[in-house]
């Protein structure tokens, strides 16, 4: 680094820059550790000098287990952009007001949990449903390691409840699907050509308050090649709700890049893999009984307002240690309510 020509290459200045942020992270945190065994190793001595020290050995126990866990998540989350924020869109499936009432609910189990976590958190499009809920929302969430934890989010989420909605009080299923990418650095190389896109503005339409404007800022770009459509309401200025849509049409490009790419080697393997997109990756049952059940990794829960509520961290980490541990089940849509 010291180099006067290691910033002619920017990009791989970058990666050297992420790499070593990434070994000073691993040896603070092994400091951190060591530390805190040094810590319990002195409580023991003076246990065994006849002190009482069972509440600090306790609580010292206690939080080794806790940097412990952190730790070993965030060993386990390797991948190229695992650190980076995370874009994240929902969408209801068929199934009108009652599906558009679930992506609500899912947008808040989302939002609190960010909040658990200390994610900075921008919703950068939102559009209400007719009634109730929503018909499509994408928001940003800003933090370390932020797309590593919420890509095992990623997928068809299903609710069995008995619905709000009708008089008849039956139960109802409804699902809405989720899709993360994570936000790409600059130095990302994503070619979008201005000839390729069609951008319109619009007035600002919602739930009220932050989502709506009175000046019409908003920014929707059809990518014409692809067909993608991003949008941006949030921000006041169209130049902001502009910068916004492109950020969101980048990383969704690279995805359909990657995806791409990785459907060729299937081919050429011939091997078909599970794509968490179109599989149904966790239950939600509120009626007859409670019980949140994810199917790749078959851990259940009870307590079904507690993650409605933003716990969703045991599910997150179950489901990242099996997969690096490779023994990650395939999420199944024939299972039973739960």
């Amino acid at each position: 680094m010291a180099s006067p020509d290691f910033w002619k290459d920017q990009a791989s200045a970058q990666r050297v820059m992420q790499r070593q942020r990434q070994i000073e992270d691993e040896n603070k945190v092994r400091a951190s550790l060591a530390q805190r065994l040094d810590d319990l190793s002195v409580l023991v001595e003076w246990a065994d000098a006849g002190e009482v020290v069972t509440d600090d050995f306790e609580r010292g126990l206690n939080d080794l287990e806790t940097e412990v866990e952190a730790a070993e998540t965030k060993k386990i989350m390797s991948g190229d952009y695992d650190r980076a924020n995370a874009i994240v869109t929902i969408h209801p499936g068929a199934g009108g007001t009652e599906s558009q009432d679930w992506a609500e609910m899912l947008l808040r189990m989302y939002l609190k949990w960010s909040e658990r976590r200390g994610f900075k958190r921008e919703i950068i499009d939102y559009q209400s449903g007719d009634e109730a809920g929503l018909k499509s929302v994408t928001f940003l969430l800003q933090g370390e390691y932020v797309f590593g934890l919420m890509s095992a989010e990623a997928g068809v989420h299903r609710l069995v409840r008995i619905s709000p909605f009708d008089q008849a009080a039956r139960r109802h299923t409804s699902f809405a699907s989720v899709f993360v990418w994570p936000e790409l650095p600059e130095d990302v190389d994503v070619q979008i050509d201005e000839k390729d896109l069609r951008i319109d503005t619009y007035r600002s339409s919602g739930a009220g308050g932050q989502h709506v404007n009175v000046t019409d800022s908003a920014v929707r770009i059809t990518h014409l090649p692809t067909g993608l459509v991003v949008s941006c309401q949030n921000e006041r200025s169209q130049i902001k709700n502009r910068a916004s849509a492109m950020k969101v049409l980048r990383a969704r490009l690279y995805d359909m890049k990657l995806k791409e790419q990785q459907a060729k080697l299937d081919q050429i393997g011939g091997e078909k893999r599970d794509i968490a997109f179109g599989s149904q990756i966790r239950s939600y049952v509120m009626q007859p009984y409670q019980m949140i059940k994810d199917h790749r990794t078959k851990m259940e829960v009870g307590d079904i307002t507690r993650v409605m509520d933003g716990d969703l961290d045991g599910f997150i980490k179950t489901y990242l240690m099996k997969k690096a541990s490779g023994t990650l089940g395939v999420a199944s849509a024939d299972e039973d309510d739960a």
